[in-house]
């Protein structure tokens, strides 16, 4: 009896410690939504072991290890009609349309300073996503420190295709982790973390077309013949990922948080009031499911401690 009850108790301590996570997806200025609802559960000091962020989700997503409500949404209004920031400008001189100088070192060092020192010491795990440009395989990256490489890490998982230049990194060339991994749901299962809320940046009932611009790609991706391949079948790796979500909801793994209609934005539309609207319309998304997010992070815990109890007075 001594061993079952020992053997349940070992049950109960495994649960008791499950990893909960945080997967935030990417989509250029949409993932404004994302961090209305992330900014939400900081003032309710809503914490999780880990959260991976893909693209936007990673640029945005840091603020909630550093532990900066509102920085995301005040620097793109900031900054917004700086040419330095994101425009064409930026694009026909560097071949970055986000200005990877001025973004990912100028801009969190000198002009919104980004708290290194805070994300270092939450113990929080930070993951990303990217792309290799050469092999068209994913890469995931666990962040320690966002001093100049890790910033440079945050911005290769953003390099958007066409718009931006493989980024350079531990001998890969990287670019956007949306092209072969948009929603990493099973890769944090696979490390650990067995209770996740994702936010998406579609809404429900969303289904992804091959893009039109596969053209385009042909064009100026032609140095990354694997790139190629991986747009072209990028709809089919996001609509198994929404099935994915789908069934890892039903098992009640996830929670899912996703806007209730499309977002009224572009990828690359910084324009102040769909910004503002953007930001507003997570935040109410979360503070209308915030009840919601709480049980989910915490009933598993109670409800398997009382499974164990039972089970253990029983024995």
């Amino acid at each position: 009896m001594f061993n079952a009850q020992c053997s349940m108790f070992n049950v109960f301590y495994n649960f008791a410690g499950m990893k909960k996570g945080l997967v935030l997806e990417g989509g250029g200025l949409r993932a404004l939504f994302s961090a209305g609802v992330t900014d939400v559960m900081m003032e309710n000091n809503i914490q999780f072991d880990g959260l991976i962020g893909v693209s936007a989700g990673a640029t945005f997503g840091c603020n909630y290890k550093s532990g900066q409500i509102g920085r995301a949404l005040r620097y793109n209004i900031t900054f917004k009609d700086d040419p330095r920031y994101m425009s064409w400008r930026s694009f026909w001189k560097t071949g970055d349309l986000v200005g990877a100088e001025f973004s990912y070192h100028i801009l969190p060092a000198e002009l919104d300073i980004f708290d290194n020192e805070a994300f270092r010491q939450n113990p929080m795990e930070f993951h990303i996503v990217c792309t290799d440009a050469e092999t068209g395989e994913p890469v995931y990256k666990l962040l320690d420190d966002m001093d100049s490489e890790g910033l440079d890490w945050i911005r290769a998982s953003a390099s958007m295709p066409i718009v931006s230049r493989p980024v350079p990194l531990q001998g890969r060339k990287l670019l956007d982790g949306g092209i072969v991994n948009s929603i990493p749901l099973k890769h944090f299962q696979e490390l650990g973390y067995e209770r996740n809320i994702v936010v998406l940046t579609q809404p429900k009932g969303f289904f992804k077309k091959r893009t039109k611009l596969m053209p385009l790609f042909h064009l100026t991706m032609r140095k990354y013949p694997a790139i190629i391949k991986a747009m072209g079948r990028r709809h089919l790796m996001y609509n198994e990922q929404l099935r994915y979500l789908a069934e890892q909801e039903k098992k009640g793994n996830v929670l899912l948080i996703y806007p209730e209609d499309t977002l009224p934005i572009g990828r690359t539309e910084l324009n102040e009031q769909k910004m503002r609207k953007v930001y507003q319309m997570g935040r109410k998304c979360a503070e209308d499911n915030l009840k919601r997010i709480k049980e989910f992070l915490t009933k598993t815990d109670k409800t398997l401690a009382c499974a164990a109890c039972s089970t253990s007075n029983n024995l």
